[in-house]
């Protein structure tokens, strides 16, 4: 876009502005108070960026370190990140955040693979019903509004939690009595029911996927995390690739944010690992605790 400003008259505050904020305005001559506006309002620009991108390398690496352990780090990253990032249009700013979420999931998942066998055949089966699943989600999302499912899953985590806080030996071994075609049965239940609700809903898909791995399937929590987060790759994944057609992704935000939330990732399983199931579950509640005031908020306030 070109502005035209005026020969006669030294360059504004405003103008100076839309110059360095990449605005071209045509003008011959720039007088020394030009000068300085511009050096002023460059640095500034340049400083406020390199804030930001602190800011949401910081968050990113929490929301990795999180994910790893229990799921749920969408909860932290994508509310800070639209909220520092108001001017980028949401699904654009949705789009540059899948890179670091598959970044920190896919350094998460192969901490987790070192101490957990998979089923890769069984995982294939999971990922492609979750994939499907949530692509039907997003379809539906562009028919009905989903405002209606929130006070029942509002209703759910709270039984969930308190099931989870009063019974302490939850997932701390697997339990080895459900027989193959349950699993087979479950899994199929979960990838469609979870798949959808990613596609529908979305945030904290990860903690659901390991909650219905957990209390259908009877894995432990690092089985039904390494699970998780290998669907969590495929189905965004697919995402990516939509995104990535549209343009809609920021790189000079996503490559920082993706090395953070790699980070965070790494970290945050080899903690988990470290520190065992028991840890694992006080932070799984913490999550959940999270996700409920996000859909409490959402139902009564919102």
């Amino acid at each position: 876009m070109i502005l035209i400003q005026n020969e006669r008259k030294p360059l504004t505050f405003v103008s100076g502005f839309l110059l360095a904020s990449g605005f071209k305005i045509k003008k011959e001559k720039y007088t020394l108070e030009d000068k300085v506006i511009l050096l002023h309002l460059c640095t500034y620009k340049t400083q406020m960026e390199l804030d930001i991108l602190l800011y949401l390398g910081i968050v990113a690496f929490c929301a990795g370190f999180i994910d790893a352990i229990a799921g749920g780090g969408g909860l932290i990253q994508t509310p800070l990140g639209l909220a520092l990032l108001p001017q980028i249009p949401v699904s654009t700013v949705i789009g540059t955040l899948k890179i670091p979420a598959f970044s920190g999931t896919a350094i998460a998942v192969r901490q987790y693979l070192k101490q957990t066998k998979i089923n890769w055949m069984y995982f294939a089966l999971l990922a492609l019903i979750s994939f499907g699943s949530a692509f039907a989600g997003s379809y539906v999302l562009t028919i009905v509004n989903n405002d209606f499912m929130k006070p029942l899953l509002f209703i759910i985590l709270i039984a969930l939690w308190i099931f989870t806080y009063i019974k302490k030996d939850f997932s701390r071994k697997a339990i080895t009595n459900i027989t193959d075609r349950q699993k087979y049965i479950w899994g199929v239940i979960i990838s469609v029911v979870v798949g959808f609700y990613d596609g529908f809903i979305g945030p904290a898909t990860g903690t659901f996927f390991i909650m219905g791995f957990v209390f259908l399937i009877g894995f432990d929590f690092f089985k039904a995390s390494a699970y998780a987060k290998l669907i969590n790759l495929v189905t965004n994944f697919g995402s990516i690739c939509l995104f990535l057609l549209k343009g809609a992704i920021i790189w000079k935000v996503a490559i920082p944010m993706a090395v953070c939330n790699g980070l965070g990732g790494y970290f945050g399983a080899k903690m988990a690992i470290l520190k065992g199931q028991v840890w694992v579950r006080y932070i799984f509640l913490f999550i959940m605790f999270i996700a409920i005031c996000r859909f409490g908020y959402e139902v009564w306030f919102k």
